[in-house]
């Protein structure tokens, strides 16, 4: 379902998160797709894209449906890559800025994936100061001493997630995967366990939705806004600039399945525009996104004619 900049403010509601009260309904099966294809004004795109998918004029009111003052927000980027293939360190400032115009403090802000060399690698600068954003790989807390298991998974989770983290806004890159297919929303999450080494076979069906059903991330993360200022469609998750395209744009969803639905169908079209055949055809179809909409872990929809995408 394809929906225009002026019909943005329709929802498809489908409860509260837990815990407090004037946080926006989780709206499944909706995307928004905010693109600016000749050139990119990062704050207008970042803005422009949070206030249609939330229905609001002002875009920090946006961010007010996502977070409140007094909790520890955690920012799940993907640096594997380095400069090039990770998360956008401009797109982050901003989204760091939002926060703190929203009542977030600087110190309640915690920028974190798997190691600090890979934060450091893709321009973060990891830091232990006290009173400013925080930047941590997990090698720095460490991960829990217990397995979180749910079906295929049993992993321990990184302390930065457990103890620190109130509130997770996922942070991946729209970007091809050479084992999994795709690398977006549900496969950020890996980088929430110590053994995501494990979960690769069989094109990672069911490992990513069954990670994603581990009560600490399904119950944290509210909210997915998905770099796709360059995509990358092929020899991924390592950067690989001639497989990249300027895409220019920034997909927002509280559904991680109808995000990575969208942005399944997005990185195929670019394949057969350039010539390449179907992940299907390469032995790489994601599944596991049909399996994170399944009955047994309802995180989403994956249903092209239920997904509303609102493009702005």
């Amino acid at each position: 379902m394809r929906v225009t900049r002026r019909s943005f403010a329709k929802t498809a509601a489908a409860g509260l998160w837990p815990g407090w009260a004037g946080a926006a309904p989780v709206q499944r099966g909706r995307v928004v797709i905010a693109r600016d294809p000749k050139t990119v004004n990062l704050a207008g795109l970042l803005d422009r894209a949070m206030q249609a998918y939330f229905g609001t004029d002002n875009p920090v009111e946006a961010w007010r449906r996502v977070v409140k003052p007094g909790e520890t927000v955690g920012l799940k980027v993907n640096c594997l890559a380095g400069k090039g293939g990770s998360t956008s360190v401009p797109l982050v400032e901003l989204i760091c800025e939002r926060l703190q115009q929203a009542g977030i403090r600087q110190e309640k802000i915690i920028i974190w994936d798997r190691l600090s060399e890979d934060l450091e690698s893709a321009g973060f600068r990891p830091t232990k100061s006290t009173g400013r954003i925080q930047f941590l790989g997990n090698d720095v807390l460490g991960y829990e001493s217990e397995l979180s298991v749910y079906g295929s998974a049993g992993s321990r989770l990184a302390k930065t997630l457990t103890q620190l983290c109130d509130v997770v806004i996922n942070l991946p890159v729209l970007k091809d995967h050479g084992i999994v297919g795709v690398t977006m929303a549900l496969k950020n999450m890996f980088g929430a366990i110590h053994n995501p080494n494990k979960y690769h076979p069989n094109a990672g069906d069911p490992y990513v939705a069954d990670v994603n059903m581990l009560p600490e991330i399904r119950g944290k993360v509210r909210l997915t806004i998905c770099d796709a200022l360059r995509a990358q469609y092929e020899g991924g998750p390592t950067y690989m600039p001639q497989w990249t395209w300027p895409y220019n744009g920034l997909l927002v969803s509280q559904d991680l399945v109808a995000l990575d639905t969208v942005g399944w169908q997005i990185l195929e079209r670019k394949r057969a525009e350039m010539g390449l055949k179907p992940l299907r055809e390469v032995g790489r179809e994601p599944k596991y996104i049909a399996t994170a909409a399944d009955a047994n872990h309802r995180l989403g929809v994956n249903d092209p004619k239920r997904i509303e995408r609102v493009e702005v």
